[in-house]
């Protein structure tokens, strides 16, 4: 059978003779943006302004910069009419600065206003109710010009009920229009209509404008917000006078590229962390200015942490580094490692060795450079000089334990595995082959996909290649040796758990290698695994998958979403060979040789929760996750004994802040230490799985296992969409989330048995997909 049917439309399956998904790739979980998925807020701040109110908005934009140095959301500015330069001044202080022009329609209402207002206010005193017409975000923190901020801004990011405003007067005389936090229930057209009826019929303090329209519109119920201290008139202005022209008690607001350099530098002088956006915006011409190293490698450091490392090297390239200045070169290091430009990376990771502070990670980074080669002897001394530096460097630790397990993890499959008679009858396999203490979802994946294709899943019929140490041509002769190359599974398709230059995806593959493989190569089972808030910008990347696809006998994704975001990075004319194939932990019970059910389960309730990549997942709203969890845990405790069950030792973090925040006591499940026998043994006995990892519900599930999501990821959405149970799922920014998490794990709770058998039924619609795709990789020699 081959796999390069004609092409058919994205959203759909690939050829007629492939395999019926249990939902099809149109569900709306494959087509919605990542932000819809996983339910996170969009926020922006938000104000009006005029020409004669620019300069306050500058001095507003400076004074925010300096003082929430790692706070960057979107800022719109909505306006009648702008000079031209205007743009430009506004991009200087906020890279995420929006002009919308609310046109000939928003000045014919305002000015409407004025008018039943009696011209007790001119129509640019209710700029500020404009904010109410934005539809595309759910909550904006409307802002006046005429103030700056002199305090944090956390708790306006936090707030998801309501209306919150600061009182028009501090006695808190009904809601002003300084700052307002305004939800999505309120930017909608029956809100401002609301606002257009009391406007136009004039009947509340003329003299308060705006706030007196708001207040009687409001009928006084709002939020009290107290900003003392977070923000304060701007210099020279009363409460609610006009924006004046002084950013504070500095001085003028100077629209020179002088001020702008000392902004610059007024800004990478701040001690403390950075958002991204910000250290990037004002770092990159400040460090182009001066030379500075140390402004240049905090800016390399913030490109690291976002997955640009070109833009990393572009710009640590650009300064001169002194040669005893360490941490610029361990960052450059870093930075070279992942484009693979190895020789280079090694080079600064030596001179970072001298110093003290900086000799364990750019050991660690050595020594991995040395294992991505296939230089083990060499890694392992590196390894344990960095070990040598800091006995308690966990990276270290980790690279002299994957030294000794070859190309698969100790106790897992691939490890120590003898060549056979004939390779011949092996096949080849690239996975992401999980060490000690890693990620215990992904210790099972490279079993669970050897299994579909056969019962024996050990070295008598499979050949290891773990995708992250570098495809040279002694590997490519190993292959070629074999009767085929299996890659998968797990999370692939992403771009910066161990970054390359080679193809910029999770097998470190160069492309002319790649060509050069002439046995069938299966895709199978691998995720587009890119979080809501991250992409692959490198073009390397689709050229890499390009190539991938143009080389497959068989393209198998896990989840109709990683499909539909796939095909969008291909040409047409490959879109009809990505096809549906489950992740094969979903049907562990039909694979595992041997397995039963349990015949009775613990009362138990496993709890997961993932902190890497922290704020992509939550966002400003970990606070409010943690509260509403806590909620949700004493209600459920009721009904079965809830457990913290960590994947990886970052995992455990849960039960202490649920203890510290709000003495709520979890035993600790460390599954990360748990072979694949027990990660399944564990699953399989418990009642429900609450999980926020992929596998903390494929894992389970697959076990015949009730599970719900906890949403922070997009692909927990496609895997609930593709069995067709979403109500499985809760966003980790519901509002409600605590009522809606013990309502539905109540509900899984009650009628077990009938979940069970929910879980059954939706899980042979998986393994019918599995058996339809196994007999056509049979029939290409797989």
């Amino acid at each position: 059978m081959s796999t390069t049917t004609s092409p058919e439309p994205a959203d759909h399956p690939a050829g007629s003779a492939a395999p019926v998904a249990p939902a099809s790739p149109s569900t709306p979980a494959a087509g919605l943006s990542a932000a819809a998925l996983t339910g996170k807020r969009r926020i922006a701040f938000v104000t009006w302004t005029d020409a004669a109110r620019l300069p306050g908005l500058l001095a507003l934009l400076r004074s925010l910069a300096l003082t929430n140095q790692t706070v960057c959301e979107d800022f719109l500015v909505l306006h009648d009419e702008l000079p031209d330069d205007a743009a430009a001044r506004i991009a200087t202080f906020h890279p995420r600065a929006e002009l919308r022009c609310t046109g000939a329609e928003s000045a014919a209402r305002r000015a409407s206003y004025a008018k039943a207002s009696g011209d007790a206010a001119g129509p640019e005193a209710f700029g500020v109710l404009e904010a109410f017409r934005v539809r595309d975000y759910d909550t904006v923190i409307v802002l006046d010009t005429a103030q700056v901020a002199r305090g944090p801004l956390d708790r306006l990011l936090t707030l998801c009920r309501g209306l919150a405003a600061a009182p028009y007067r501090d006695d808190g005389d009904g809601p002003g229009t300084d700052v307002l936090v305004v939800q999505r229930e309120y930017l909608t057209d029956a809100f401002c209509a609301r606002l257009d009826a009391v406007a136009l019929e004039g009947a509340y303090p003329q003299e308060r404008a705006a706030a007196g329209v708001l207040a009687r519109a409001l009928d006084d119920g709002f939020v009290p917000l107290d900003t003392r201290g977070v923000f304060e008139p701007a210099a020279g202005q009363d409460r609610h006078g006009a924006s004046g022209q002084r950013a504070d008690g500095e001085g003028d607001i100077a629209l020179d590229e002088d001020s702008d350099a000392a902004f610059r530098a007024a800004f990478m002088a701040l001690s403390g962390a950075a958002h991204h956006d910000l250290l990037v915006h004002f770092g990159t011409p400040h460090t182009a200015r001066t030379g500075d190293v140390g402004c240049a490698r905090r800016v390399a450091a913030a490109h690291v942490a976002a997955g640009e490392y070109q833009d990393a090297v572009d710009l640590l390239g650009s300064v001169r580094i002194p040669v005893d200045d360490a941490w610029p070169h361990e960052v450059y290091g870093q930075a070279l490692m992942s484009v693979s430009r190895d020789a280079e990376a090694r080079a600064h990771l030596r001179l970072a060795t001298a110093s003290p502070n900086w000799a364990p990670p750019a050991f660690a980074r050595l020594a991995q450079i040395a294992w991505v080669r296939g230089e083990d002897s060499a890694a392992r001394e590196l390894a344990l000089a960095g070990l040598d530096a800091d006995p308690t460097h966990r990276p270290s630790r980790q690279m002299l334990l994957r030294t000794a397990a070859g190309d698969g993890p100790v106790g897992q499959v691939g490890a120590g595995e003898a060549e056979p008679a004939d390779p011949r009858e092996q096949l080849a396999h690239v996975a992401f082959y999980m060490p000690q203490q890693g990620n215990a979802g992904d210790k099972v994946l490279p079993e669970a996909v050897r299994l579909t294709f056969g019962p024996d899943a050990g070295p008598r019929r499979w050949h290891s290649l773990h995708a992250h140490r570098l495809f040279d041509p002694a590997a490519l002769e190993r292959v070629n040796a074999r009767r085929g190359l299996v890659i998968g599974g797990g999370g692939l398709f992403l771009p910066d758990t161990m970054p390359n230059g080679n193809s910029a995806w999770q097998w470190n593959v160069p492309d002319d290698l790649l060509r050069r493989i002439d046995v069938p190569i299966a895709v199978y089972a691998v995720g587009f695994n890119v979080f809501d808030g991250q992409s692959y910008r490198h073009e390397r990347f689709r050229s890499a998958l390009r190539l991938l696809a143009e080389k497959a006998a068989f393209f198998g994704l896990r989840n109709h979403g990683s499909i539909a975001q796939v095909r969008r990075l291909l040409p047409p004319e490959l879109h009809g060979k990505v096809r549906f194939q489950p992740c094969p932990t979903t049907v562990t019970r039909h694979l595992v040789p041997g397995w039963t059910d349990p015949e009775r389960r613990d009362e138990t309730i496993l709890l997961n929760a993932a902190y890497d990549r922290a704020g992509l997942r939550f966002g400003h709203d970990y606070g409010h996750f943690l509260a509403e969890l806590a909620s949700s845990v004493r209600a459920l405790d009721k009904l079965a004994e809830v457990r913290c069950v960590a994947h990886t030792v970052e995992d455990e973090r849960i039960a202490y802040d649920l203890r510290r925040e709000h003495g709520v006591s979890l035993p600790v499940v460390p599954m990360y230490d748990f072979d694949s026998d027990g990660i399944r043994a564990a699953y399989a006995r418990t009642k429900l799985v609450i999980g926020m990892r992929g596998h903390a519900g494929m894992v389970p599930f697959g076990c015949g296992t009730p599970i719900i999501s906890l949403i922070s990821h997009p692909k927990m959405a496609y895997f609930l969409a593709d069995i067709e149970r979403p109500e499985w799922g809760v966003s980790v920014h519901d509002r409600d989330l605590s009522a809606h998490l013990t309502e539905r794990a109540t509900a899984l709770l009650t009628d077990h048995a009938a979940a069970v058998a929910d879980v059954h039924e939706r899980q042979d619609a998986l393994w019918r997909v599995t058996q339809d795709n196994a007999e056509a990789l049979r029939a290409l020699g797989f």
